[in-house]
């Protein structure tokens, strides 16, 4: 038989190729290929790992693990472009970037756009974000200041679409303008 993917705890985003033609003949073969890399070097790790294949000329393959990617869906035919850009979008970002391809299901531009024009600031919650907004654009009579509800204001402004947030710790709230 072939040889099985190791099983490992690894950050760094990477994608296990498996060979079709040893997998259709009940082999297992395959490597695991870091997808923090250009397209071509991807294609050029799966070649490599095509011609080690149990199966003489085998030439298809198929993304059957990967890892480092968070909540997002690598399918197993998805381009290298596409997994090269979410990997370096990953690695540029950490995180934070996980957590907003998440929230855009795995739309890498519409990721960057939101990272760069829509970031409002990271709070311990919602509610201090929209505190500060309302105190630095409005003047609250010190009498009344006792009666406002910062967590319902948070949450109006989050159900109406006004803001939107990604948690990445239970103290670490990322705010974004919504559309």
């Amino acid at each position: 038989m072939g040889e099985i993917a190791p099983i490992t705890k690894n950050e760094t985003p990477r994608i296990y190729v498996a060979c079709l033609a040893a997998y259709n003949s009940g082999y297992l073969h395959g490597s695991w290929i870091d997808a923090a890399q250009d397209a071509w070097a991807i294609y050029d790790d799966v070649k490599a790992m095509l011609a080690t294949s149990p199966i003489e000329d085998a030439e298809e393959w198929a993304i059957h693990d990967y890892e480092g990617f968070g909540n997002v869906r690598i399918s197993e035919y998805a381009s290298f472009d596409h997994v090269s850009g979410l990997a370096a979008f990953i690695e540029e970002h950490g995180e934070l970037g996980l957590a907003v391809l998440d929230y855009t299901q795995g739309e890498i531009e519409e990721a960057r756009e939101v990272l760069e024009d829509r970031y409002l600031g990271t709070y311990e919650e919602l509610a201090d974000y929209v505190q500060e907004v309302t105190e630095d654009t409005t003047t609250i009579p010190q009498r009344l200041a006792y009666y406002i509800d910062w967590q319902a204001m948070a949450r109006d402004a989050e159900m109406s679409g006004d803001v939107f947030t990604v948690q990445t710790a239970w103290d670490s709230v990322h705010v974004f303008a919504g559309c």
